[in-house]
């Protein structure tokens, strides 16, 4: 008895948090436990506080989440989004949903980390991890189920250069040594698909675990590769998704020829992404960059029959 009273005040008091799914598989349980321990955490104050300021917004747990890929152009889509008036966008990646320590602070520390926002406004927060963290879709399933979803995609080969490039740069601004791509690429004269960069852009395997969770409708993929080329499209289709009103245009976006890619305009204030962005991939040898397509041949196209559309991807 005492049981099912605890658990009417949890969904009386905590409207935000949903049941999870019954088990659907062997970690389930697991799973669930730690889930308990967060409605508990949550709790202990009786209530989930949304910190309000004196001038009436607040900070509140966000109606959608940029969820990945990591390298498909997610800061490029925040920063995009945020042209519009009724988007309040957390500044930092939040790892709330991947990192444990972060986890187990529970959803109030979640909602501390959250931008102040209206009534009228949609808060987002991305992180890119999200999408290839097995252990996600089912917690973030659990505090929302209506939550709408944002997945920006590349080609997996360009994503696969562009996570290396990454890691190159941060390695050398620390003076560290980095050894070559094709040292990561190349195992016993094949190619390494236990390189991570690679795993990461196997998207039919990271989906099928969120599709486990959320319906297609429920997650707009943004095709990161035109959004590099013209954003103006894709930035609609976003706008459509997450029902905004029609704000954004095509004078909020200007191309920077010494960039090599498109700047936003704001109420005639420019900016750039930061310098990191947009960088050089290393030259690959074309024999290696044909391996790389030839691997990913099969694995785009259980994707798009897995979402049923397709990506001009090699």
């Amino acid at each position: 008895m005492a049981t099912f009273l605890l658990g009417a005040v949890l969904l009386i008091v905590q409207p935000q948090i949903v049941p999870s799914r019954p088990a659907i598989n062997s970690k389930a349980e697991t799973s669930q436990s730690v889930q308990r321990e967060l409605l508990k955490k949550t709790s202990q104050k009786n209530d989930l506080k949304e910190n309000i300021h004196s001038n009436g917004s607040c900070q509140q747990l966000p109606q959608t989440i940029i969820i990945g890929v990591r390298k498909g152009g997610t800061r490029a889509l925040l920063e995009m989004l945020s042209l519009h008036p009724d988007i309040a966008a957390a500044e930092s990646e939040v790892h709330f949903f991947d990192w444990e320590d972060h986890y187990r602070n529970g959803l109030q520390w979640y909602i501390n980390q959250m931008p102040f926002s209206y009534p009228h406004q949609i808060t987002v927060e991305k992180t890119p991890a999200y999408f290839t963290s097995p252990k996600v879709p089912e917690r973030v399933y659990n505090m929302n189920q209506s939550m709408r979803l944002l997945l920006i995609l590349r080609d997996p080969s360009e994503r696969v250069l562009s996570d290396y490039t990454q890691v190159f740069y941060n390695h050398m601004q620390k003076h560290k040594l980095y050894p070559s791509i094709e040292q990561f690429l190349i195992k016993d004269g094949e190619l390494n698909v236990n390189y991570k960069a690679i795993n990461r852009s196997l998207y039919y395997i990271h989906m099928q675990n969120w599709l486990k969770y959320f319906p297609l409708d429920r997650i707009h993929i943004v095709d990161g590769d035109k959004l590099i080329k013209d954003p103006f499209p894709e930035i609609e289709k976003v706008e459509r998704f997450l029902k905004l009103s029609p704000q954004i245009n095509a004078s909020n976006f200007y191309f920077n020829k010494t960039k090599g890619f498109y700047c936003l305009r704001d109420s005639g204030r420019e900016r750039c992404l930061h310098e990191s962005k947009g960088r050089a991939h290393p030259q690959v040898d074309t024999r290696l960059l044909e391996k790389l397509h030839e691997y990913f041949h099969e694995p785009n196209k259980k994707f798009f029959e897995l979402v049923g559309r397709t990506f001009d991807w090699h």
